[in-house]
């Protein structure tokens, strides 16, 4: 864990003083996605075939990214960021469908790391920046709004072109972020523990987007539709046989990642026909939050979290102590719960659940 908060960056504003694009480079890099990673020997092929979407998403355009948002993004490629971004070391501590499990190359006891961050202060900026634009826009196309946080535009109108292109941008950044600190993870497992790549078989299982909008074809009443899709707090979820997840895992659905906290335990699932049906193919990303970051410290204070989660065998490495106490594992809903009731509406089936070991917070 020592090795693994060195490697990776993490913390508010957290940057990387060897990594530092000029302007061109982060053009590509929103433009191909994944792709310019792996052309630069940060993972292989095989990766990129285990990503939603192939790690790009289609229509980014650089100019409709501000000044603001490329210069906050230009430093800090390979970064945690904070917040509830994290990565975890853990193992498989209970499998439930042996068969999907097997198709992932996941069985019992195995370790397993779990990365969460997104496009970082780019994505931030391009939020705000569109935010103020679509505020306009709900005026001037006369959509009445019951909150300011749900202005919007027509898909189709200038305004709503635009973001759509930036959004790919940042989901492209995105997408590389992850791709390089998976790649720094593995050099952290072969430094610490001497081994070359084959022997660890560290493999990519999935990436998976979340807060992205995306378009796709439903069936909406039994009419095929276009519809763009929103997923806020929410994953895709895709079933056995859909042609947009991954060959080899057709056969069982999309792997559905949902973590807990970083005291309890996360899971691996599996979309499904009925999630397809009735959810547009989506899933939660996560247990939620059940206090504010303001209410968790309270419920912190004179508490030595370190200490708590090190008496469950878990060790803890965070860039600040302000964070870990906003991010105490009373915070969160009890995964258990949240998982459970996504199987039971048939939104997502259990393949395996993970324990964690070791956790770096930003």
């Amino acid at each position: 864990m020592d090795a693994l908060f060195v490697n990776i960056p993490s913390g508010v504003g957290s940057h990387r003083k060897d990594l530092k694009l000029n302007p061109k480079e982060l053009a590509e890099v929103l433009r191909k996605g994944v792709r310019w990673t792996i052309e630069r020997g940060y993972g292989s092929s095989e990766d990129s075939d285990h990503i939603e979407a192939l790690g790009r998403i289609p229509g980014a355009d650089p100019d409709r990214v501000s000044n603001r948002a490329l210069e906050r993004g230009r430093a800090q490629l390979g970064t945690l960021g904070s917040g509830n971004h994290f990565v975890e070391v853990g193992y498989i501590d209970e499998v439930y469908d042996r068969e999907a499990a097997s198709v992932m190359g996941l069985e019992k006891d195995q370790m397993t790391i779990l990365v969460h961050t997104g496009s970082r202060g780019l994505g931030h900026q391009v939020c705000d920046d569109y935010i103020r634009v679509m505020l306009e826009a709900s005026k001037k196309y006369g959509i009445q709004l019951p909150d300011p946080q749900l202005c919007s535009a027509p898909v189709e109108s200038k305004e709503g072109k635009n973001y759509l292109a930036a959004m790919a941008c940042a989901a492209n950044f995105a997408f590389v972020n992850r791709q390089m600190i998976t790649h720094w993870v593995r050099e952290t497992f072969e430094q610490v523990f001497r081994m070359g790549p084959r022997d660890l078989g560290l493999g990519l299982v999935y990436d998976v987007c979340h807060n992205m909008a995306k378009m796709e074809t439903h069936l909406v009443e039994g009419v095929q539709m276009d519809l763009c899709v929103h997923r806020k707090g929410a994953t895709r979820a895709f079933p056995p046989d859909h042609p947009e997840i991954p060959e080899a895992y057709r056969k069982i659905g999309q792997p559905v990642l949902i973590p807990g906290d970083m005291g309890r335990c996360s899971y691996v699932l599996v979309g499904t026909d009925q999630g397809y049906l009735e959810t547009f193919g989506s899933a939660c990303h996560g247990a939620g939050r059940l206090m504010s970051r303001h209410q968790a410290k309270k419920a912190a204070k004179g508490r030595a979290i370190y200490r708590e989660l090190e008496d469950k065998g878990i060790i803890v490495k965070a860039a600040s102590k302000a964070t870990l106490v906003e991010e105490i594992p009373d915070a969160y809903k009890d995964v258990n719960d949240v998982v459970n009731v996504v199987q039971g509406a048939g939104i997502g089936k259990k393949v395996v659940k993970l324990r964690p070991l070791g956790v770096i917070k930003g």
